[in-house]
């Protein structure tokens, strides 16, 4: 995307923007000079938004909970520039013990969904949406719960950790990852898109995926691997050796930061500073040397 840096400096100038995180990956895309490295890789951008919890009622922690997603959705739409494709990383509805109150908040949110002027919308599961019925409603609006997609010289993988409730990727899945994985080469660039984290941020408010050591041992080898995810309510970076992890906010209420607090409890909404906490972010594809710039974008009364 030529001008990219400029268009983002400008978007902070203006007051449109929060704070931008480069994710460099530590080695060129080739750097033992094999030739391996030779796919086409151009710069792009995507728009990640995440846990939306549609259906979702407290007025105490978000008086505006049917207004934040359609406003988020404007912004989106208002951008000059359109994303390549926009990326919804899961927890789009609240969950219910009914299954056909399920289906009618996964129906509603796939209707406003719609409303994005941009065609290429991509969908992944939170255990909100799937835990209770193995994923079997979402699947109907959305399709498949795992699944991979190549853009621009970079391999996506949409790993589904909610819909086993016991917070599992499961050793089917895991073997698709595995052999989807043994057709990369070392220094491809991979990003995957989950929910919960896959490395054990904070186990005691379910912040982990009970076999994402696995996930992390198969993506190990592999040079330049970042996972983007959402679950945990706000911004967050890490790494596990070289692979970096950043949680996205969510567009319904923050949490608090990992065990800042005895219990897991939603921050209740300020009059006096509405939306805080509440985002969307941008994420800028540069490919040498290979990273990813972070802006983070605040839901706007």
């Amino acid at each position: 995307m030529a001008g990219s840096i400029d268009r983002r400096q400008f978007l902070r100038l203006a007051g449109l923007g929060g704070a931008v995180f480069a994710s460099g990956l530590a080695r060129a895309a080739d750097p033992y000079g094999t030739g391996t490295g030779a796919v086409q890789q151009d710069e792009f951008y995507f728009v990640q938004l995440s846990d939306t919890h549609w259906g979702f009622e407290g007025p105490a922690v978000n008086p505006d909970a049917r207004g934040t997603l359609p406003k988020a959705i404007a912004a989106v739409n208002a951008l000059e520039v359109q994303p390549d494709f926009i990326v919804f990383t899961g927890d789009l509805t609240h969950t219910t013990d009914d299954p056909a109150e399920r289906r009618r908040r996964l129906g509603e949110f796939h209707d406003i969904a719609r409303g994005l002027k941009n065609p290429n919308v991509r969908f992944m599961p939170g255990e909100h949406d799937a835990a209770l019925d193995h994923g079997a409603a979402w699947s109907e609006f959305f399709g498949p719960t795992h699944y991979v997609f190549d853009h621009k010289g970079v391999h996506f993988i949409v790993v589904d950790n909610v819909s086993d409730p016991a917070a599992r990727i499961g050793a089917e899945q895991l073997a698709w990852l595995e052999a989807d994985l043994a057709r990369q080469a070392r220094d491809a660039r991979i990003v995957v898109f989950t929910h919960r984290p896959l490395f054990p941020l904070y186990p005691q408010w379910d912040w982990a995926t009970r076999d994402g050591d696995r996930a992390l041992a198969l993506l190990m080898p592999y040079r330049n691997v970042t996972v983007f995810y959402g679950h945990i309510h706000q911004e967050h970076h890490y790494k596990t050796a070289h692979i970096e992890h950043h949680s996205a906010k969510s567009l319904i209420f923050p949490l608090p930061a990992p065990g800042s607090l005895p219990k897991r409890v939603p921050i209740k909404w300020d009059p006096a500073h509405p939306y805080r906490g509440l985002g969307y972010r941008e994420v800028e594809a540069q490919p040498r040397p290979p990273a990813f710039a972070v802006t983070e974008f605040p839901v706007r009364g």
